[in-house]
């Protein structure tokens, strides 16, 4: 367990490429029709970052839509991995960075709880001490034993928030679907996270919403093309993101 102000994540020369086709063929007869057509080029998606993130720090990551802001989330959870460099994290991560993921449309919302609790290493029994506090924060009492695949979108959201916050994790990443829902549950959830960060949970936050940044986050990080273009105070990071977007 590292000290206050000591490091939880360390973002070391990190690059990462992806392979994007720009014309691939779709079926058997347009690969022998066309077999010139799988082009494919390589594009880099973050360039050379290096980042340390202080246990204790809540941190938004700001930039518009394709600077790789959810890239960089997705290789702190080890989702993918960097083609050049090096991530650290200390201590427990947990994640909020697809909807859904990690839920099975066919169990009820009961079932997976249990089943998206126990991949963020939760025991039965400590599963078991949680699900009311886990449901009742969800506000999904009355739909909790539906499979999910009946849920909406801001279901889904509800049941994932309320087990993410309920795993003591010591790190918290979120990717914008604090966006999806009514304005009731949104506000809640930025409460909670409010009461998390008092608690000394290190949080990292992608959002478009510059009021949430500010509201939540003392630290901004902009990612302008794969690299990073200012890190500093969350609110001259926002004032000079807006000087140079608007």
């Amino acid at each position: 367990m590292p000290k206050k102000d000591e490091n939880r994540i360390i973002v070391e020369h990190v690059y990462k490429t992806f392979e994007v086709y720009l014309d691939k063929a779709s079926s058997l007869k347009e690969k022998v029709l066309f077999w010139k057509r799988n082009r494919k080029e390589q594009r880099e998606v973050l360039k050379d970052i290096n980042l340390k993130i202080k246990d204790g720090e809540a941190v938004a990551l700001i930039g518009v839509n394709g600077s790789g802001k959810s890239t960089l989330l997705k290789l702190m959870t080890k989702i993918i991995y960097p083609n050049k460099g090096k991530i650290t994290t200390n201590g427990k991560l947990t994640s909020l960075l697809e909807l859904g993921a990690g839920f099975h449309p066919d169990f009820s919302g009961r079932e997976n709880i249990y089943f998206n609790a126990s991949i963020f290493g939760l025991t039965k029994k400590q599963i078991d001490e949680r699900l009311q506090q886990i449901i009742e924060f969800s506000e999904l009492e009355n739909f909790i034993d539906n499979p999910v695949r009946t849920y909406s979108s801001g279901m889904y959201m509800r049941l994932a928030f309320s087990v993410a916050i309920n795993v003591d994790a010591d790190i918290l990443l979120v990717d914008e679907i604090l966006s999806v829902g009514d304005q009731h549950f949104q506000e809640k959830c930025i409460n909670k996270m409010k009461e998390l960060k008092e608690q000394g949970k290190t949080m990292i936050f992608v959002t478009h919403s510059l009021a949430s940044a500010k509201e939540l986050c003392d630290r901004g990080i902009w990612l302008h093309n794969g690299e990073l273009k200012l890190d500093g105070n969350v609110d001259e990071v926002i004032e000079q993101y807006l000087k140079e977007t608007t």
